[in-house]
């Protein structure tokens, strides 16, 4: 008899072959977890400059789209034709090119303003410091003169852990002084790494401004390609909803804090702090983190006043509390808007959660990603309710104690208590008739 050949027998031999060699492929994955993060690793340092870029870019594109919308507005009251391609092209072209100008000039004179003075500070705190000590030294002698219990038990301190002080020192302290100037080279050689990407990253940044709705239509083209027509849709309003969310949320944060590092400069010249422009740098790049970031930035700051003058250590605490109170309760709010939707809970949440992950970079844009997250988590629970026919109102289910075909059965305090009660009599009851039974 002849064998009569099947094309379901190929089909059925090639997705056995690729479930099995998949299998295998998962199984190996799993038992070499540090090649995967190797693999992973590597690549993110190679595509380094790519992703600086595509951040410069994403940072700059609001500056090249208010200026193409200027340049079209003067196309249109003039005789140039706005529609078409090549001046469309000479208008992002030029709008590209007065958006790098005017990024590089502002971090030039940023930098240009605030370097050399932050050079004097510290070269001045350098030279102080003899000052700082002797007055330090001061301060605690005064206190342990004032103080003869805390003096004496500081001394008890000082004679039981003498030797293992010591011993710390010699053993472990002294040796890591070479591993410090080893990392330090390290880090410096890492410093230089990190400007070479962001000079490549710049390059890249200014093709991807160029053509970013050319990059963007075959984005979704791909998309349209992969998923189907409502799946495609909805993986677009995704993505335009995070763009709304994380960027909207990055711009405002970043405008803020440098209204209030400007605030707090004005503020600390006018009550002639010293290092006031140390200090509101220092606030003013803190402030990008939420919550914490006022007192990141506010406790060194303190600490650098304490030793020139305690009393205006005092006074700029109260300035600062001050001004904390307004970017949070006036400034921030009118900004920021809600553009997160969370809670006091969640943001705390969100910049612990990512800052263990992240670092500093975490507790700055932990907000934005967890709202993200957050939003996306509320709309797939509401999409389960309201196929059971259910409220997406968090408010209804307050007070639920259970639902019984798609009923709301509250909660029946009154027959709580008096349950209890009920509870109560019966123990003295019983409690009774064991005394008489005695």
């Amino acid at each position: 008899m002849k064998f009569q050949w099947d094309k379901k027998y190929l089909y059925w031999g090639i997705t056995a072959f690729i479930v099995i060699a998949c299998s295998i492929m998962f199984y190996d994955l799993m038992h070499n977890t540090s090649l995967i993060i190797s693999f992973v690793s590597t690549t993110i340092n190679i595509t380094k400059p790519i992703i600086y870029g595509l951040i410069i870019a994403y940072l700059l594109s609001p500056i090249v789209d208010y200026l193409s919308a200027v340049f079209l507005k003067l196309c249109r009251k003039t005789k140039w034709d706005s529609n078409s391609p090549i001046v469309k092209k000479r208008i992002r072209s030029v709008s590209v090119l007065l958006t790098m100008v005017l990024a590089i000039a502002l971090i030039y004179g940023l930098f240009a303003l605030v370097v050399p003075q932050l050079i004097t500070s510290i070269t001045n705190i350098a030279a102080q410091f003899p000052v700082y000590e002797q007055n330090l030294e001061a301060i605690i002698t005064k206190l342990l003169v004032d103080n003869p219990q805390i003096e004496s038990m500081i001394k008890n301190m000082l004679a039981e852990y003498s030797g293992e002080l010591t011993a710390w020192i010699n053993k472990e302290f002294i040796p890591q002084i070479n591993e410090f100037i080893k990392n330090f080279s390290v880090g410096l050689i890492g410093f230089i790494k990190v400007i070479w990407n962001l000079v490549i990253g710049l390059i890249i940044s200014i093709y991807v401004l160029g053509s970013k709705e050319l990059y963007a239509g075959q984005s979704k083209k791909i998309i349209y390609a992969l998923f189907s027509e409502k799946h495609a849709n909805n993986i677009i309003k995704d993505c335009r909803f995070v763009n709304k969310t994380f960027g909207g949320y990055i711009s405002a944060k970043l405008v803020d804090s440098l209204i209030i590092g400007m605030l707090c400069f004005i503020g600390t010249t006018i009550l002639n702090m010293p290092y006031a422009l140390l200090v509101s740098v220092i606030v003013g790049v803190t402030n990008i983190i939420p919550f914490f970031g006022p007192y990141i930035g506010a406790i060194p700051s303190i600490l650098l006043i304490l030793m020139v003058d305690p009393m205006k250590a005092f006074y700029f605490t109260i300035f600062v509390l001050l001004l904390q109170q307004f970017d949070g309760n006036f400034l921030g709010p009118k900004i920021l808007g809600d553009s997160t939707g969370l809670s006091g809970f969640w943001v705390i949440f969100s910049i612990t959660l990512f800052g263990g992950y992240w670092g500093v970079i975490g507790m700055a844009i932990g907000v934005p990603v967890f709202a993200v997250l957050y939003a996306f988590a509320r709309r797939y629970a509401n999409q389960l309710l309201q196929k059971k026919q259910l409220t997406t109102d968090s408010l209804q289910y307050m007070n639920v104690e259970e639902i019984v075909d798609n009923k709301f059965i509250p909660i029946k305090k009154q027959k709580r208590v008096s349950d209890e009660k009920n509870i109560q009599a019966k123990e003295e009851q019983s409690n009774t008739q064991n005394r008489k039974r005695h």
